[in-house]
């Protein structure tokens, strides 16, 4: 004869069950959502996007089996939550990674800022030595390189004036760092190596032959000019001397690699 206690029990494992079912159900629903949606790239390395994928149907399918498990009544017995140390008591895993996945189906990734470069030191996005030199593309023609791609060249050839008068065709999001004065602006680019996480920026100054105030922090702007050395922060720095400035939609990719 079933005991209350006993039927309680068997319930509450059956909760917790499908708890679980859930918890890895959203994740992977969640991280296709992502893949789908293009906003996976907001979040990790192009990399990375086929170990996340196949994470993602490996979650599904994880599901699909505990979902054929949970009908055919296969439950865990109470002795089973003791066999081994629990941090949370029982559910509450699942719990925080079921509500994890709700709040990401709610929050929409949103793509690194000014706000978070200026927390870096104005002489770190001078000169960033984290993007990696070996990527660097020497035999493109000046015009054609990216804003990225000018850093990596200072990282490996570091002299100013070896760059003067080149033309320059670049696109990045204005910073207006409190070091700079009102003539100039920061070009940036995040760049990311594996994931959100660990991104950086770097860029270069524009020099612009009015005030910055026209082009707000975050606009996105692609930069036409030449190369110029300027002296700022005490360093002689490789400049952008801008002869056209123009406004641009933040493109759907907004990172580097």
């Amino acid at each position: 004869m079933t005991t209350i206690p006993n039927r309680k029990l068997k319930i509450k494992n059956l909760l917790l069950s499908w708890l679980d079912i859930l918890a890895i159900t959203a994740w992977g629903i969640l991280l296709l959502k992502y893949w789908l949606t293009n906003k996976l790239n907001l979040l990790i390395h192009p990399n990375y996007f086929g170990l996340v994928v196949t994470a993602a149907f490996g979650l599904l399918i994880i599901s699909f089996f505990k979902i054929k498990q949970a009908w055919q009544r296969r439950r865990y017995e109470v002795t089973a939550n003791f066999q081994h140390i629990n941090l949370f008591p029982p559910g509450w895993g699942s719990a925080l990674l079921l509500v994890a996945a709700v709040l990401g189906f709610i929050i929409t990734p949103q793509v690194f800022a000014s706000d978070k470069a200026l927390q870096r030191d104005f002489s770190e996005l001078l000169g960033s030595t984290r993007v990696k030199p070996q990527a660097f593309r020497a035999s493109v023609a000046p015009e054609q390189r990216s804003l990225v791609d000018w850093v990596r060249m200072l990282n490996v050839y570091p002299e100013p004036d070896r760059y003067q008068g080149n033309k320059v065709k670049v696109q990045g999001f204005v910073i207006h760092p409190p070091d700079l004065g009102k003539e100039y602006l920061f070009l940036a680019r995040f760049v990311l190596t594996c994931c959100a996480a660990d991104a950086y920026p770097v860029g270069l100054p524009v020099k612009l032959k009015e005030t910055r105030d026209q082009y707000p922090p975050d606009t996105w702007l692609e930069v036409e000019g030449e190369m110029t050395t300027e002296t700022i922060a005490d360093k002689r720095q490789l400049t952008i001397a801008a002869s056209s400035l123009k406004k641009i939609p933040q493109p759907k990719n907004p990172y580097s690699y």
